[in-house]
């Protein structure tokens, strides 16, 4: 992969379930189909909108596996791991490299108290024998530790696959990031879009975002980088507050930014798996507002037809 495949503005799947509580395959095709068919640069699946904490080994494996199928090459296809032991995360790193991710992203372990280098030689270890490139994800506010400036460049010297950094924080603090590493790492940053334009001025190389509004966040990616700053930022005004609305925690964005999504792609029904926030009719109504704000999300298949 070419380092041009870092960046822009990539979907992190919502995981879609069934009323029998299974993991729904038309509901995950059609959203690999939205995504395709409203210009993202790439997918990802098992991050943390994909309820990843949720899912069994086998339902993880199933994603990685669905996901593939339907994106089919058309995109690049990164696959957060997830893990306490290396043998764990780099089982799985294994299985999704062979089922097709291009890059993967993996998330530190849940142990607490450790050292700085437990973790840098965690991510090490997991990384040694990576034949595609490999990110990490850095985000202390979401999973309570993230490595320094420092030590994120001692392990891309140590290891040649680690290209990419997955950051969830304040575009003040990312861009001061970027300047602590030189340029070293294609950086993401995500919360949902957020400071999405300060964010590219900070340096990100993109966003990795749900998929209830990156259709809009990547008409604001292109044109700020087509030089149109100010319709970058009129963009960025229209869709704030519905991303605002999502982001007012995990909880909040699987409960309502999900649902946006479905009824953009025209799944009317979401059924959620406990423990999950239960959506109250103030919350449903707003977040109908918002899907209709945002207009349909057009499958690739349905593109292709017109």
């Amino acid at each position: 992969m070419s380092p041009s495949k870092f960046a822009g503005i990539h979907a992190i799947l919502y995981a879609f379930f069934d009323r029998d509580n299974r993991l729904d395959r038309a509901a995950m095709r059609r959203q690999v189909e939205a995504v395709v068919g409203n210009g993202a640069h790439g997918v990802a699946v098992l991050g943390l909108a994909t309820e990843v904490n949720k899912l069994s080994p086998q339902e993880r494996r199933q994603l990685v596996d669905w996901t593939a199928e339907d994106v089919a090459g058309r995109m690049p296809l990164a696959v957060t791991v997830a893990g306490d032991t290396v043998g764990a995360q780099k089982a799985l790193a294994h299985y999704a490299i062979a089922h097709g991710a291009d890059w993967l992203v993996l998330q530190p372990p849940s142990q607490r108290g450790e050292s700085e280098s437990f973790y840098l030689e965690f991510f090490a270890a997991v990384m040694a024998d990576s034949p595609v490139p490999v990110g990490i994800q850095n985000a202390p506010e979401y999973l309570g530790f993230g490595l320094g400036p420092e030590a994120l460049l001692r392990l891309a010297r140590q290891c040649p696959q680690f290209r990419v950094l997955k950051g969830e924080g304040p575009a003040v603090v990312i861009g001061q990031t970027i300047g602590d590493i030189g340029g070293s790492l294609s950086v993401f940053n995500g919360r949902g879009g957020l400071e999405l334009v300060d964010n590219l001025r900070a340096g990100c190389a993109g966003m990795i975002v749900a998929p209830d509004c990156f259709d809009h966040q990547v008409r604001i990616y292109e044109h700020f980088l087509r030089g149109e700053i100010d319709r970058a930022e009129a963009l960025y005004r229209d869709v704030l507050p519905a991303i605002v609305f999502v982001m007012q925690s995990l909880d909040t964005l699987i409960c309502y930014g999900k649902r946006i999504a479905a009824w953009r792609m025209g799944v009317q029904e979401v059924f959620d798996r406990e423990p999950a926030l239960q959506p109250t009719a103030f919350g449903l109504a707003a977040a109908r507002r918002f899907a209709e704000r945002l207009g349909p999300l057009q499958s690739s298949r349905a593109r292709r037809a017109c």
